[in-house]
């Protein structure tokens, strides 16, 4: 008797939703206080490239900040579970992240800070989270926090992250970071096709026109994972504009669909790539088709844009084999050491 494929939960672990929601809540709202720290004293990159958290070996990131001459920076770890500040200067100061109010985080870090000479003043509402109205310094109803819980769902950011950055890999048009945004509480990629986009109708809770005018100013085919829209969360993939034809488009791998109810996207529930055979061909499969269902039915230049030919699928096993070159920019074979005196030969 063949037994069926064995899935390594320490590599794609489990995150059923409903077992960590109140810790989901909080932590939501305390990388809002951090992120909001970033944005607050950095110079305002298009998009909002400016305010977006990293993943790291250990939780998530601010990278470093600029505050006059000196620089600091704030980081998640989800292993040892603190917050820690440091500075280029040599100093510091770490926190435990434990069940605690947002009001009690928010406080902690905000004197931190001061004792660092790093005294940093922001808006404290919350953004884009529907039906919360409460400040930050105010919020004794959101403490809940499951070490084991959180530390799972950073193992997930870990692995999309790699996947992510592997999708981005595949193109030379404007792309922006694998990053995570803070007020969606979610971590996306997005690729541009190079035209300006109709400004965005905006109606997040707490964020003004402005903001959604900047984040859509292009056109976009963005894609993402959220720990929403699902059991144990979902990808997602939209385009603004939404093209003609776009959501008819074909998609895989099984298991994906068109959610009217989430704004109008393409989802893949996290446990469907969770489960696959193969986690990264699956996700790379639900990235891929749904990129060109936008860049397909907008005109996307394809050619000018993309690196290299899609990986084909290798039949004893059914992975995803190296990319072959085939089509876009860079389609010729490239070899370390050799490839930028080839492509400078011919221009002599």
């Amino acid at each position: 008797m063949t037994s069926g494929p064995t899935h390594d939960d320490a590599v794609w672990p489990a995150l059923p939703l409903d077992a960590w929601t109140d810790t989901r809540e909080t932590v939501h709202l305390w990388t809002q206080i951090v992120g909001k720290i970033r944005m607050a004293n950095t110079p305002v990159v298009n998009h909002w490239w400016n305010v977006t958290l990293y993943v790291t070996t250990t939780g998530l990131t601010t990278s470093p900040i600029p505050y006059g001459d000196r620089t600091f920076q704030i980081d998640f770890d989800f292993e040892d579970h603190r917050l820690g500040i440091t500075t280029n200067d040599g100093e510091g100061r770490s926190m435990k992240l434990e069940p605690r109010t947002v009001a009690d985080f928010y406080d902690e870090l905000m004197a931190h800070l001061d004792e660092l000479g790093l005294s940093t003043r922001m808006w404290t509402m919350p953004v884009e989270v529907p039906g919360l109205d409460t400040p930050f310094d105010e919020d004794v109803e959101h403490a809940s926090y499951d070490g084991e819980a959180i530390n799972r769902f950073w193992r997930s950011l870990v692995q999309s992250d790699r996947v992510f950055h592997q999708f981005r890999a595949r193109f030379v048009g404007k792309v922006s970071p694998v990053h995570f945004f803070w007020g969606g509480f979610d971590l996306a990629v997005t690729r541009f096709s190079g035209r300006t986009a109709p400004p965005h109708p905006g109606g997040a809770p707490h964020c003004g026109p402005r903001v959604m005018h900047e984040a859509y100013s292009h056109e976009v085919s963005s894609a993402g994972y959220w720990p929403g829209g699902g059991p144990e969360g979902a990808f997602y993939s939209y385009a603004y504009p939404d093209p003609p034809g776009y959501r008819d488009q074909p998609l895989g791998p099984a298991g994906a669909s068109w959610r009217d109810d989430l704004g109008g996207e393409f989802v893949l529930p996290y446990d469907v790539v969770r489960a696959s055979d193969d986690p990264d061909a699956t996700l790379l499969e639900f990235l891929q088709t749904t990129y060109e269902a936008a860049a397909n039915t907008a005109n996307w230049d394809r050619p000018a844009l993309e690196a290299y030919g899609l990986p084909e699928p290798a039949p004893a096993r059914g992975r995803m084999s190296e990319p072959a070159p085939a089509r876009g920019r860079m389609s010729e074979p490239l070899l370390p050491g050799v490839c930028v005196r080839e492509r400078l030969r011919d221009r002599r």
